[in-house]
């Protein structure tokens, strides 16, 4: 059948596969879930890419062909977790050695350090403590490798009362539906209305129906304050607060303006700047039995939700999180193409050659086979004979057996090995062509023979590629971590919580390590001749010692280690300043007592012969 319609979007890279042509189309529908009749149809595109990509992750690729239609064998198919691998390997890369918490100016704390510099090493501290708790290092892998799988992942942030602190969570994208404006194209701005939705089973057990559920953030307008409240048939709902007048009340610390209405909220990390808007958040379940075709997630009739209560007894309806940014955080794998919101997967370049991979996997099994029990051809043998039909047993080869043969008589065997061989060279080959295209280089898979690198120059040309896509890949995630760490921030101001006082948010970025191995002793000897020549500063060079992966969690202790056993560099502090309380205090010793004597230094000898 010929090609219909073309279509060029941010997944077309698989439009190849039947079930990306028409996801609704009857008898090419590989996961029903998705043809309900709450999911919007420009989202369909979008997962059913998720789908595939996790099926290629999972080694299921064949029997999505095989339901699909596009290879009728699928379910023969070899899959032997290629796939998998460069996901994994993509993200190892990525990741490098480790990731840290750094926020400008922390690491130059010092006796005589500024309140902006002190500022920041406590945020710093604070923030390093949070992602302790919060197991960030593991979310961080979650989201990441969904981002290399699929092209995107997403994070949420809440502020959690009973705890005292913001919680991390990592969200499938496949449940990550956002509104953006019509006009919007540009993939750097935020949306204003964001859902998480998805379907919950019937449970027959329990004897609870299908039902949706959909968690909405939504900036808006700031209105008056609003109390959890229930109906007479037990439905939960909010109600305003009204004062003894009759009139709506203000949450604490709004304004409103008297002759416009709008109210406005000084939030404590914009102080002077009023802001007339907030986020709410709606978290409700609807019967799917109750939802019509023309009922889509965006706009779902709220009269027929059931909305969820927090633990706290809030009624998650249009509640006031008092904030004024929507606290989910959308990784992209790539920087997207302009006008685009969605990501690329790492995959989305060599799919169809990891297809050409697994039908040669396939061949090649079938064909070691006929190699390893060749096919036998007999000419002139007395074979057994069936005493009850009196036919020739059928001849079977295995170990031990003997033949007779009459006179003239041969035995010939198929040899299969050099087919055999030729496919496997082709698997080779293949390896290449997505080692290359993958920009993961055969020497970053591990796949490339030592032997062919002359020098580690050569070796620093082969990973050159690898390079520029670590470096790519950072570069689009580096601004959406600058984000999550400041609202951190941000929620802790609006929670209220012990040790975040009010202000401006600190700028604090996720740093990564080395991705791949460094020459410590060459990074060494640098710092060591730098910052004895004094074009490194002390600082400068612990923090190189740390991205070259020497053990040091604290750079500022580092430095302050190393300063008490600095006695020259205090030597040569006391002479130039004539002070031994800043000698002390650079070698970290406590204030000289008053009553202890000063011994008075003596003076240079001049070497002037007049």
């Amino acid at each position: 059948m010929g090609l219909r319609t073309l279509i060029t979007d941010v997944w077309s890279w698989l439009d190849y596969k039947p079930v990306m042509a028409d996801p609704r189309r009857p008898g090419r529908n590989a996961w029903s879930e998705l043809t309900s009749s709450w999911v919007p149809d420009e989202d369909l595109r979008r997962l059913s890419a998720y789908r595939m990509l996790a099926a290629y992750d999972s080694n299921q690729a064949g029997q999505v062909a095989a339901i699909t239609g596009d290879d009728a064998a699928g379910e023969e198919r070899r899959e032997l977790g290629d796939a998998s691998k460069l996901v994994d390997t993509a993200l190892g890369y990525l990741l490098g050695s480790d990731q840290t918490i750094m926020v400008p100016g922390a690491e130059q704390i010092g006796p005589e350090a500024s309140d902006g510099q002190a500022q920041a090493a406590a945020v710093q501290t604070r923030l390093r403590a949070w992602a302790e708790t919060e197991l960030l290092p593991l979310r961080l892998q979650q989201a990441e490798r969904t981002a290399i799988l699929l092209g995107d992942a997403v994070y949420s942030l809440a502020w959690d009362p009973a705890k005292g602190r913001v919680l991390l969570r990592t969200w499938d994208p496949g449940l990550y539906f956002p509104e953006w404006p019509d006009d919007e194209q540009d993939a750097g701005e935020f949306p204003t209305r964001v859902h998480l939705a998805w379907e919950i089973p019937e449970d027959v057990r329990r004897g609870t129906k299908a039902r949706l559920r959909r968690i909405t953030y939504e900036i808006a307008p700031i209105t008056p304050a609003s109390r959890p409240a229930m109906s007479e048939d037990g439905a939960r709902f909010r109600e305003p607060i009204v004062g003894e007048g009759g009139d709506a009340l203000l949450v604490p610390g709004d304004a409103q303006d008297p002759t416009t209405g709008v109210i406005t909220r000084a939030y404590p990390w914009s102080a002077g700047r009023p802001s007339p808007y907030t986020c709410y958040l709606t978290d409700a379940e609807w019967d799917i039995d109750d939802l019509k075709h023309s009922d889509l997630l965006y706009d779902l009739p709220l009269h027929k939700a059931t909305f969820r209560a927090r633990a706290d007894g809030e009624v998650l309806h249009q509640l006031d999180l008092q904030v004024d940014f929507i606290p989910l955080i959308h990784i992209t794998n790539n920087i997207p193409h302009s006008g685009d919101h969605w990501g690329k997967p790492t995959l989305a370049a060599v799919l169809q050659a990891l297809d050409e991979l697994s039908a040669t996997d396939t061949d090649s099994s079938a064909a070691s086979a006929t190699t390893g029990s060749p096919i036998i051809g007999l000419a002139g043998a007395r074979l057994p004979i069936d005493r009850n039909t009196g036919q020739p047993l059928p001849v079977k080869v295995r170990a031990g057996t003997v033949w007779q043969l009459n006179d003239g008589g041969r035995m010939d065997a198929l040899d299969t090995s050099a087919q055999l061989a030729e496919l496997r060279s082709r698997i080779d080959h293949v390896l290449d062509r997505i080692a290359a295209n993958s920009r993961l280089t055969s020497a970053g898979l591990g796949t490339l023979d030592p032997t062919a690198l002359p020098s580690g120059y050569a070796l620093q040309l082969a990973l050159g590629p690898l390079d520029s896509l670590v470096a790519a890949m950072r570069l689009a995630r580096a601004h959406k971590y600058v984000i999550l760490l400041r609202m951190v921030q941000r929620l802790h101001q609006a929670g209220q919580a012990l040790g975040w006082p009010a202000g401006q948010s600190v700028p604090a970025q996720l740093t990564w390590g080395p991705h791949t191995p460094t020459d410590r002793a060459a990074v060494l000897d640098e710092v060591v001749k730098g910052v004895g020549a004094g074009v490194l500063s002390m600082e400068t060079g612990v923090r190189m010692l740390q991205d070259a992966g020497y053990p040091i969690d604290d750079a500022q202790h580092e430095i302050e280690l190393i300063q008490t056993r600095a006695f020259d560099a205090a030597a040569r502090l006391a002479d130039a300043t004539g002070d031994n309380a800043a000698v002390r205090a650079y070698l970290g010793l406590p204030e000289a007592d008053a009553d202890i004597l000063r011994v008075p230094l003596p003076e240079a000898k001049s070497n002037d012969p007049e």
